[in-house]
């Protein structure tokens, strides 16, 4: 893997896109990486008072390691990124949602009073899981088959219907919007928490519900980077080669 350029007008996706590695360190100065990908390493260091030299000699640290290189999601067919979201992501939000909508309702009961704040935190979960649910239905029965429709049409060099929405640009834009929702929902969760730590007196219940709900938003945050820094970029190139 090439060492990065030290460029500070680069997109933060665009460097997460390149190498996943990088997201880590994006996370350790709490760099949103995903939802804010958009904006310049410059921007995000001048608003986190960090400083950008220190932070590429991080990221090319990190490039520089050749024993654990990251998996190349941009080099991948977008139908089998999809089928990779769908199975991976969107299957540990269905299945993970539950069990932790349960210990939440139980520490609610049993803790709400000394710690009221897990009400709130509590609040958005369920906010979020209800979203995230609709969220999910619409990118596999309408987005997503659209983008897989593009691909089969590039491969076989046959034409493709205008869809319904338009143009791929709109139901990208409202994917985005509602990635965005939630990235902020997680935010205040983590502030909430405590980034995860639970209090002294927390039971066992406890440590394993911030520790479920910390994998939890870092799966979400490699979810959303996928598809706002990769997926999404590239359905739109692939588009604009129909005319």
């Amino acid at each position: 893997m090439e060492t990065l350029e030290r460029n500070v007008e680069k997109h933060i996706g665009d460097y997460v896109a390149a190498d996943y590695r990088t997201a880590a360190v994006f996370s350790k100065y709490k760099i949103d990486f995903c939802c804010n990908g958009g904006r310049t390493i410059d921007e995000a260091c001048q608003k986190k008072g960090i400083n950008s030299n220190q932070l590429l000699d991080e990221l090319n640290s990190v490039l520089n390691n050749k024993g654990d290189q990251a998996i190349d999601y941009k080099s991948w067919p977008l139908d089998l990124l999809i089928d990779y979201i769908e199975k991976k992501h969107h299957r540990y939000v269905e299945e993970k949602i539950p069990v932790l909508k349960q210990f939440l309702d139980k520490l609610c009961r049993v803790h709400g009073e000394r710690h009221p704040e897990l009400l709130k935190i509590n609040e958005l979960f369920t906010a979020s899981a209800g979203e995230l649910a609709a969220h999910m239905k619409k990118e596999e029965l309408i987005l997503f088959p659209f983008i897989k429709k593009m691909v089969q049409a590039q491969l076989r060099n046959s034409v493709i219907e205008t869809p319904h929405f338009g143009t791929v640009d709109n139901p990208i834009a409202m994917m985005k919007h509602e990635h965005d929702n939630e990235g902020e929902r997680f935010r205040q969760i983590a502030d909430l928490t405590d980034n995860y730590n639970p209090p002294s007196d927390a039971c066992n219940t406890y440590r394993v519900t911030f520790a479920m709900l910390d994998e939890f938003e870092k799966d979400l945050h490699l979810h959303i980077h996928l598809e706002n820094n990769i997926l999404f970029p590239q359905a739109i190139k692939l588009e604009q080669l129909f005319g």
